[in-house]
């Protein structure tokens, strides 16, 4: 068996072998946790409750026609609230980035923006059944009725349209045809499908202006997220841009398909990044300026200084080559939840690959551990490829990290995570050799989401606990 190659240690700065780990920060998290829960399950329960008062629950066990639009008009308004849900948690609304984390929040996204789908088209088909039924007609002429004769049903299919291409564009195999630029500009097309969707539901929707409670309910509730995308997604990063006045001090390059940008400026340490998150980065640079993109930070925050670090893949990446000092920079965030907050350990097992490695890096500049322990575990496709490596031999001389390389082509048996030198190993089994002692360590994963999800798989096989594994996604 081939072995992990690694880095050897240099000096090492002595800390306390029971590093404590701060538990305040772990109730601050949990205390999101429950109140981002409590927001989608109450919201949840006056849906339901609204449906009930309604009469839903007789209509569906008379029967017949009734009970075709009974569930028919439950399967509409679930749709509705998962619909604007969809907008609050790419908000950036605060209590959901702390309560759930970028990683959860976009698996969410996902399930609930198909959930969402899927319930539009049952409410549609169920509705046209069910008054095809009552008047005895064909359901293809009640659907032509419904659009041309019911008040905003024009609007409501296009909105419908609207949406039914960003679902198709982000089914995987689709989106992986598409530049990251492109199925974004797509995406935000949903914004626009939620808003021609509204006016139906007013006009013609008995669920949504039946009563004052729902009312006041559907009111408030497309007035909060209207609030929040203008709030979250535009103004406060305005604001934040303004006030902190970032500006490149200096591109240069970071192995042989990666760049590092330099940023300096004002109260930084106000700006509440911290290490082992990611930020969206506009650079006013010309054309195209508008298009943001995630990436982390790849070393701990000063009060006057921010670093980027990326794999050069595409043209959100390749344009940060271009970059020139004094270039001013709109920021938006800081976001995620892959930071030293969800430590459980004294100890740490950083695991990345490509630009997944910049996070961890930041982190192991931050936290506390002993010497010896920390090992950072990066996987490139060649040695010639790995991200800041003057940063993490700096952790190896100064903090006593230990570095193992997983270098090479990826492997076509076995653990997909490992490279095919190292083919021959269990995956649960190399972690175990790496850190024999793993209960005692929190992992940190960053890296493509496969990748992530296969290492994931061998940590849990080897028996670590779910809660000791922390992972994140950029993107939806």
């Amino acid at each position: 068996m081939a072995s992990l190659t690694s880095t050897t240690p240099g000096r090492r700065i002595p800390l306390p072998a029971d590093t404590p780990v701060p538990s305040g920060r772990r109730r601050s998290g949990a205390a999101w946790r429950l109140g981002a829960t409590a927001v989608i399950w109450s919201t949840s329960l006056i849906v339901t409750a609204l449906w009930v008062s309604g009469g839903g629950v007789t209509a569906v066990v008379g029967g017949g026609a009734d009970a075709l639009n009974a569930v028919g008009r439950l399967a509409g308004l679930v749709s509705a609230n998962l619909l604007l849900y969809q907008v609050l948690l790419m908000a950036r609304v605060p209590v959901f980035e702390r309560g759930f984390g970028r990683d959860s929040i976009t698996r969410m996204h996902r399930f609930v923006g198909f959930w969402s789908f899927w319930l539009l088209l049952a409410h549609i088909v169920l509705q046209v059944l069910g008054y095809a039924t009552t008047a005895a007609v064909n359901p293809f002429v009640q659907l032509w009725s419904f659009v041309w004769e019911y008040p905003g049903m024009l609007l409501a299919t296009a909105g419908t349209g609207l949406l039914t291409m960003v679902v198709v564009t982000s089914i995987r195999r689709a989106r992986r045809r598409l530049r990251y630029e492109s199925w974004h500009l797509l995406h935000l097309y949903a914004y626009v499908g939620v808003g021609l969707a509204v006016p139906h539901m007013l006009w013609t929707g008995a669920d949504f202006s039946g009563s004052l409670l729902a009312t006041a309910y559907w009111w408030s509730l497309w007035s909060v997220a209207a609030a929040s995308v203008l709030v979250f997604r535009v103004l406060l990063p305005l604001w934040r841009s303004a006030r902190h006045g970032v500006r490149v001090v200096s591109v240069h390059p970071e192995g042989s398909r990666g760049v590092a940008v330099h940023m300096r400026g004002r109260r930084l340490d106000r700006l509440g990044a911290r290490p082992g998150q990611f930020l969206v980065w506009r650079f006013l640079d010309g054309a195209g300026w508008s298009r943001g993109h995630p990436f982390s930070l790849a070393a701990a925050p000063t009060a006057d200084g921010l670093t980027i670090a990326a794999r050069i893949v595409g043209d959100g990446s390749s344009r940060l080559t271009t970059l020139r000092p004094g270039t001013r920079v709109l920021i938006e965030g800081p976001y995620g939840h892959l930071t030293g907050e969800a430590r459980e350990a004294t100890k740490l097992l950083m695991i990345g690959a490509g630009a997944g490695v910049a996070p961890l890096v930041a982190l192991l500049e931050s936290e506390q551990y002993p010497p010896g322990g920390a090992t950072l575990v990066t996987r490139d496709r060649s040695e010639a490829d790995a991200l800041l490596a003057d940063s993490i031999a700096r952790l190896v001389a100064s903090r006593g990290v230990r570095h193992l390389t997983l270098d090479g082509p990826r492997s076509s048996s076995g653990s997909s995570w490992l490279p095919a030198s190292h083919a021959a190993w269990r995956g649960a089994d190399l972690l175990r050799y790496v850190a024999p002692d793993l209960e005692e360590y929190d992992v940190f994963l960053c890296g493509p989401v496969p990748w992530m999800d296969a290492v994931g798989h061998d940590l849990r096989a080897a028996g670590l606990r779910p809660s000791q594994i922390h992972r994140e996604a950029f993107t939806v």
